[in-house]
């Protein structure tokens, strides 16, 4: 499993718009039910209106009818220079944890196809504010 969402996530970065920061990220996401959907970074000249590649590739996704999630791999860095491990910024966790099960969602920080690293949303966010904390009793 984590062959192939390495494999679209390094695919996805190359799409990656970037101009600003110049580090290129690509994400891919895997649904319960067994689709995959990627993402890239994309970045604007007025900064907040860009997008994480964590978060275009979960927005796709939803935007599909797709809101239960298995894991996502993640890789970034510079254009020149060295892949290195690119964990989710803190807005992208939150995103994840509305629609991940924080236990089980396996967040894959990638290097290379065989170096790579897996955290649960939980070791990345261990008191994470998500929808069971608005339900009423």
């Amino acid at each position: 499993m984590y062959d192939e969402l390495i494999n679209k996530a390094i695919q996805a970065r190359e799409n990656s718009y970037a101009p600003y920061s110049e580090f290129y990220v690509g994400a891919a996401l895997l649904t319960k039910e067994g689709e995959i959907f990627t993402g890239c970074n994309i970045e604007n000249a007025a900064y907040s209106p860009g997008n994480c590649a964590e978060r275009t590739a979960i927005f796709k996704a939803v935007s599909e009818g797709y809101k239960n999630f298995e894991a996502i791999a993640i890789i970034g860095g510079r254009s020149e220079g060295e892949i290195q491990y690119a964990f989710p910024c803190g807005v992208c966790r939150q995103v994840m944890m509305e629609f991940c099960d924080p236990d089980t969602f396996s967040i894959i920080v990638v290097k290379s196809k065989d170096d790579y690293m897996v955290k649960t949303l939980k070791e990345l966010l261990p008191y994470g504010f998500g929808n069971d904390n608005l339900k009423k009793d």
